[in-house]
């Protein structure tokens, strides 16, 4: 028979449970799902900058192609004439304002003989930064173009 608690000279021992002591899983998880939730949002935030990054490169891309494109639309009668090199201003606006509206893009497009500028307008898709409330990024990218007779040496 076991000992008694109430027996004199027998020290009373504590409890032992079979169970192991309980732990605060509850404040783990909490903490796992911090950590988790502050990854998802910086994961979020550095796709969403690349985004941002590609629509500016997209929209200079852009800016360039166009004005490449208006550089392309001589004055060939003055070429022809006395060997003159210029633009064809209302040519080159065209070509220019084409390339703009097939790449989805509008502009402002300045015209001189020697030299087309474009100022290329576009919106960007930035789906990584719509929990942020940003679902497009408008772009304007500036760039400039002149004629020549082939590639530059």
């Amino acid at each position: 028979m076991p000992p008694s608690r109430d027996v004199p000279g027998v020290p009373d021992r504590p409890h032992r449970s079979s169970r192991p002591p309980a732990r605060d899983d509850g404040a783990v998880a909490v903490m796992f799902l911090f950590i988790g939730l502050i990854a998802i949002v910086a994961a979020a935030g550095l796709l969403g900058g690349s985004a941002v990054f590609a629509a500016r490169s997209h929209g200079h891309d852009l800016a360039q192609g166009a004005a490449r494109a208006g550089a392309q639309e001589i004055d060939t009668t003055a070429y022809r004439i006395d060997g003159t090199l210029r633009l064809d201003p209302a040519r080159a606006a065209h070509a220019a304002k084409r390339f703009l509206a097939i790449g989805g893009a509008t502009g402002i497009v300045q015209v001189s003989a020697a030299q087309i500028t474009v100022t290329a307008t576009s919106r960007q898709a930035t789906p990584m930064l719509r929990m942020f409330g940003i679902t497009t990024i408008t772009v304007t990218s500036t760039a400039a173009a002149t004629p020549t007779l082939g590639p530059a040496t």
